[in-house]
């Protein structure tokens, strides 16, 4: 809207021509959403504790968490209505790309709430029947997928790219709604069950969030797109700005979620983000990339898959807890060490996928 009001205000002084440039666009994204999330966190908070609106805590985790009964939680909401008044402040809405990764962030979001919700009404940490929970997620992705299959104009919109090698760009062709359906709601659950300490997952997602904002103005620039050797995918580039209020909301969520954390984000955050991330990843067609800067994410699934897997088909436990973090903190690591260390390999990854751009 903001954007908008400055194309207008254009045709009278040349200066605001200014605000025409992405990068300054994205700027202002992420000053926006971060300032939103600072100033609306309090009330957020206070909302909730008056709503009683505070987390359910499993009784079979470690018992140093059982401290954190009560605690808000929901604060997804804040996340999302910052990225949403940042979005619709400086992105331009005329690109249907930007209404597609918003609608179906907050309809994830929107699957999230309702999670959170039932967990708070019936008392108890499971929420929606997983069933029910997955095939919301799958309907949202699904119908994302074709769409975006439908609207695709050019190839490169529809092909896997192979990182570190320039050449290979493999045609999905209708395989493409599937793989996007997996890759959304995949990532969408592996920020979820990222989600279980204190800072642990809103940190890696800025980061990721950030990277694949620079891969998608890489990708939406005809002269870096050609120097980097990336499939060029107009207008895409506006993503950068949608990035960008990911970052700040997160980093603004930060400042409440860090530990001792004041708020959680509950699912109404954590399977909204991750769908973001895993969408992003898509448009700018670099889910591989994806894969490797949210390691973290990933690792963290694998570690409750492989445990599930390993207790039913032999009856024991590859690791004291899963996800992963929790089997940490039952070695002996303080809460706050496992946090730092994720964030530290965070970074390492972050910087392996951003080479990736270039290593080629």
């Amino acid at each position: 809207m903001l954007y908008e009001l400055t194309e207008w205000l254009a045709q009278y002084h040349s200066g605001f021509d200014v605000f025409r440039y992405l990068t300054l666009r994205a700027i202002l994204g992420v000053l926006t959403a971060l300032v939103l999330a600072l100033l609306v966190g309090p009330l957020v908070i206070r909302f909730l504790t008056v709503a009683k609106v505070g987390q359910y805590v499993r009784s079979d985790g470690p018992q140093t968490h059982m401290t954190k009964t009560g605690t808000p939680t929901m604060g997804g909401v804040l996340i999302l209505v910052s990225m949403a008044l940042g979005t619709l402040a400086w992105c331009d809405l005329a690109n249907h790309r930007v209404w597609v990764v918003l609608l179906t962030t907050l309809a994830f979001g929107l699957v999230g709430g309702i999670d959170d919700w039932r967990k708070l009404r019936y008392g108890n940490s499971k929420g929606l029947p997983a069933a029910l929970k997955y095939t919301a997620q799958s309907v949202i992705a699904l119908a994302v997928a074709v769409y975006l299959y439908g609207a695709a104009q050019i190839p490169a919109e529809t092909e896997l790219i192979v990182p570190f090698f320039k050449d290979i760009a493999i045609p999905m062709g209708i395989a493409f709604v599937p793989f996007v359906y997996f890759v959304v709601v995949g990532s969408s659950n592996a920020v979820n069950l990222t989600d279980g300490l204190d800072g642990l997952a809103i940190l890696p997602t800025v980061m990721v969030a950030g990277a694949l904002g620079v891969i998608v103005y890489a990708a939406g620039h005809t002269e870096f797109s050609a120097y980097l050797q990336i499939p060029y995918v107009p207008g895409v580039g506006e993503l950068v700005v949608f990035a960008g209020t990911m970052v700040g909301a997160g980093l603004g969520f930060l400042w409440f979620n860090t530990y001792p954390a004041q708020v959680f984000m509950g699912d109404v955050g954590s399977l909204s983000l991750g769908a973001a991330l895993g969408l992003l990843a898509v448009i700018a067609r670099h889910e591989l990339v994806l894969v490797i800067m949210g390691g973290v994410f990933v690792v963290e699934t694998l570690s409750v898959i492989v445990q599930v897997a390993s207790y039913k088909l032999t009856g024991r436990r590859v690791f004291r807890m899963a996800p992963l973090h929790h089997h940490f903190e039952l070695s002996g690591w303080p809460e706050p060490r496992v946090i730092v260390r994720f964030w530290i390999v965070t970074v390492i990854l972050v910087l392996v996928g951003l080479a990736t751009l270039k290593i080629r």
